[in-house]
């Protein structure tokens, strides 16, 4: 199995070492401005540990894709996306497939009604028109937007689709939506390539970095790279709640936790086969 590590590097120089490809062309005076928007002050005590513009970089998004968002949540992600991304791009918010899941009527609604939300909701959090965005669940995928997509990132969301078993599914639509030689970016709460396979099976928020690799290969991806820049060694990723017992959960107020920032991380760049 092939692995192609990147180690974590200052913004500038990883800007410095993107493809030259015009279709992949990471705008990295955009990026730093998204990054800085005061738009995102809320979320900038995070940045530290999650590294949004080395991220973004990584994943070779250029300011006129198209880029669909797994699950965006609370918009943390959605904010510097949608500051990036300029007039020629699209951020889509992907939520779950509502029937699929372990979802009840009442938190299926809530999906459905999310995903109408989206647009609205990215256009509060940047200032942009609501017409920047999109947003669906993975059920109502018409024709007309299969084969349209640039980038798809799935950020510390992998595991859920797991213990769920939707994980299949999920990457089946994702794929679907994708350009021939489209991307699949990942970030996933990184198990030790030792650990039980009870305890790195999404369970504890956890996955091992090979499993994940040889997973989404087996449904039409190749691995392209892989990055550390959002590795933690501190963490020993061995809680018995899982990994919501790291910061900034801190489901359990383990004192000895608080110091160790937010879990070590995988991050992984998959293009369509």
């Amino acid at each position: 199995m092939r692995f192609l590590f990147a180690a974590a590097v200052p913004f500038a120089a990883f800007a410095l070492s993107a493809p030259a490809l015009a279709q992949e062309s990471v705008d990295s005076a955009a990026l730093e401005a998204a990054v800085a928007d005061p738009n995102r002050d809320a979320d900038r005590a995070r940045d530290e540990f999650r590294h949004p513009a080395e991220t973004i970089a990584f994943f070779r998004i250029a300011p006129d894709m198209k880029v669909g968002e797994y699950a965006p949540g609370g918009g943390w992600y959605s904010r510097v996306l949608g500051n990036y991304l300029g007039d020629e791009g699209k951020l889509v918010g992907l939520y779950f497939s509502p029937e699929s899941g372990p979802f009840d009527a009442e938190r299926q609604a809530g999906i459905r009604e999310g995903a109408a939300a989206f647009p609205a909701k990215a256009a509060e959090w940047t200032g942009k028109p609501a017409t920047s965005f999109a947003g669906f669940t993975l059920e109502n995928v018409g024709d007309a937007e299969k084969g349209t997509f640039d980038r798809v990132l799935v950020i510390r969301m992998l595991h859920n689709m797991m213990r769920w078993n939707i994980a299949d599914s999920e990457l089946k639509e994702m794929r679907a939506l994708l350009k021939p030689g489209g991307m699949l970016g990942i970030v996933q709460h990184r198990a030790k390539a030792d650990a039980p396979a009870d305890y790195a099976d999404g369970s504890k928020g956890y996955l091992r970095q090979e499993d994940v690799v040889r997973f989404v290969e087996a449904f039409g991806f190749e691995l392209v790279a892989a990055s550390e820049i959002n590795a933690n060694p501190n963490d020993t990723a061995d809680h018995p709640e899982g990994v919501w017992e790291m910061p900034p959960t801190l489901a359990t107020k383990r004192e000895e936790l608080k110091a160790l920032g937010e879990s070590d991380r995988m991050t992984l760049l998959f293009r369509k086969r």
